[in-house]
């Protein structure tokens, strides 16, 4: 024990040992210690048998992180087997989904694609997008690079195809009689973007695919839908 309090400022101290019921925050910057304090906090839980290894879940954002983690929490504790789960968001979600994508209509064995693996995707099936506002006039390449980064950002903010498509039906709906031009282009091309992020997203489900941003977003619906699933991590 006095190995993982070693060295340890005031805050640190403190926050490695807090027993109290409830969450813990910390706020810090870079450089003062957070992976210390999550690794070693890790392992004080270990000791003090507060929780079994098997309860406790670090997620951070690269892979270089978690292996870090991984590798002091291994250093700290006694020589034995843990099934701590450390890893990134996604690498973690990718491990629910592989065990429960069947709860939510999805292929346990789903091929997670890459950008290139999607950009050949929407390449193959650039017919079925239908685009007239955003038709490209030219080589298509950058073009399909832009459609890819704004369906990853729509994921990002947990935008839903299905949720796109009915913003446009209320753009289309708002859209006076005596309207200018403009405003008819601007609900056309709204429109077309929704179109285009569904039709891409049921490309991925015919393939028994899903791409990075998928990972987060399907888990988050899984939790949601299944709350006997939820319950059971």
């Amino acid at each position: 024990m006095s190995k993982l309090l070693e060295g340890l400022n005031t805050e640190q101290l403190q926050a490695v040992t807090y027993d109290s019921k409830g969450p813990l925050l910390i706020v810090a910057g870079a450089g003062t210690g957070k992976t210390t304090v999550i690794t070693r906090r890790i392992s004080y839980l270990i000791e003090k048998k507060q929780c079994k290894p098997d309860e406790i879940l670090a997620l951070t954002f690269t892979e270089k992180a978690a292996g870090e983690m991984e590798e002091r929490v291994d250093q700290l504790l006694p020589l034995g087997n843990y099934d701590l789960w450390i890893s990134t968001f996604h690498s973690f979600c990718q491990r629910i989904l592989e065990a429960h994508a069947l709860d939510i209509g999805l292929a346990n064995e789903f091929r997670l694609l890459n950008d290139t693996q999607q950009w050949i995707l929407i390449k193959r099936n650039f017919e079925q997008f239908k685009l007239d506002y955003f038709k490209p006039l030219g080589n298509p390449n950058k073009f399909i690079g832009a459609l890819i980064n704004h369906f990853s950002k729509c994921k990002d903010e947990m935008i839903t195809p299905a949720e796109y498509l009915d913003y446009a039906k209320k753009v289309r709906e708002a859209l006076s009689e005596n309207s200018e031009p403009e405003e008819e282009l601007e609900v056309k091309k709204v429109e077309e973007i929704a179109h285009a992020y569904d039709v891409y997203q049921n490309l991925l489900y015919e393939q028994e695919a899903l791409d990075f941003g998928d990972l987060i977003n399907q888990t988050i619906r899984l939790f949601e839908q299944r709350p006997n699933v939820l319950k059971k991590y």
